[in-house]
């Protein structure tokens, strides 16, 4: 089985106050790269207004701010719907992407925009961007990512944010776990014609089960990672420095490491929270949060967490002890 997690673009290493490192043992996110790899060249523009990319085959609009105007999360999908009745560049199937979808474009190798370099896009606006993926914690919102440094949160449907239209049957991302669809009050709604994600059930699906336990260790068979329980490895939350050393110094497999940021987003079920996981999960002794070994290239004294009851992908201050540890290995090298 392929991995649906892809290398996160990040190809330096940075200490504590996020000053650059030789990567070499440290454990971090660029001396691991795990993931899979990104083609080269990365994008290939199709026509004037479509660009696809060679990793996800998923075709975007070369206009990353494609309505100009910062529209609420309802209004974003009434445009996208528009799009599709007027055959935009030919085709009747866009989109607004959803999380994971969106997330999939960011290099969190790069700032300012966080895409990776060379790209072929333009009018990209160093803000937030709607996904089609209402938050489960929060019905009347839903997630969008910040362009500027990749983090993704979640705002209210009415507030007015930006929208960039995507196409195509992806590979390397698995399905949010999103199973219903939401008015921007809240309300459940039927999906049919909506253009949310639980209509459009955008990715790979799920394998049934997804998860098996072998003692303290526990299989993620859609990614094929395998992950410590974090009850075995529970204590204080600790700072990120702390998290790299302790995952260094786990006795046994030498493969353990602390996960990466897209390893962690892996984890999320869209449909739930408080612990946002897939609901058979296995996992026992759940912290609030999470940190990855993925620094932040906007802020490198600063690295991506997970927050678990939330499912949002945020950062931290490394020196702060704000989070927990959840090591990881890859089962094809375990």
């Amino acid at each position: 089985m392929t991995l649906h997690i892809i290398h996160t673009g990040l190809e330096k290493c940075y200490d504590l106050y996020g000053r650059e490192i030789p990567c070499h043992d440290t454990g971090q996110d660029a001396a691991f790269k795990p993931g899979i790899p990104w083609p080269a060249p990365r994008f290939t523009s199709l026509s004037k207004n479509r660009v696809l990319d060679e990793l996800t085959n998923l075709e975007w609009t070369c206009k990353a701010n494609f309505f100009d105007f910062p529209l609420t999360w309802q209004q974003a999908l009434d445009e996208v719907r528009e799009m599709n009745r007027e055959a935009y560049d030919g085709f009747r199937d866009w989109r607004l992407p959803n999380r994971r979808e969106l997330r999939s474009i960011i290099s969190h190798g790069q700032s300012k925009p966080a895409l990776p370099a060379g790209h072929p896009f333009t009018d990209v606006f160093l803000g937030w961007y709607w996904t089609s993926t209402t938050s489960a914690l929060a019905p009347a919102y839903a997630w969008y990512v910040h362009l500027e440094g990749a983090r993704m949160f979640y705002g209210g449907k009415e507030q007015r944010y930006l929208g960039w239209p995507v196409r195509g049957n992806s590979r390397h991302i698995p399905r949010t776990g999103q199973s219903e669809c939401l008015d921007s009050r809240g309300e459940v709604i039927t999906c049919s014609g909506t253009g949310q994600d639980a209509d459009i059930n955008a990715g790979q699906p799920w394998p049934v089960p997804r998860f098996s336990r072998q003692g303290q260790e526990i299989t993620d068979h859609l990614t094929r990672l395998v992950w410590l329980d974090p009850a075995s490895f529970a204590g204080q939350a600790v700072n990120w420095q702390q998290a790299l050393d302790m995952v260094q110094q786990l006795k046994g497999d030498s493969e353990w490491r602390l996960p990466n940021i897209n390893e962690l987003e892996s984890l999320v079920d869209a449909s739930v929270h408080s612990p946002a996981l897939p609901e058979e999960h296995p996992f026992t002794g759940l912290g609030d949060g999470y940190w990855s070994s993925t620094t932040s290239f906007f802020e490198p004294d600063w690295a991506y967490a997970l927050y678990l009851k939330k499912g949002a992908v945020g950062v931290g201050y490394k020196p702060d002890s704000g989070f927990y540890v959840w090591p990881v290995r890859s089962l094809d090298r375990g």
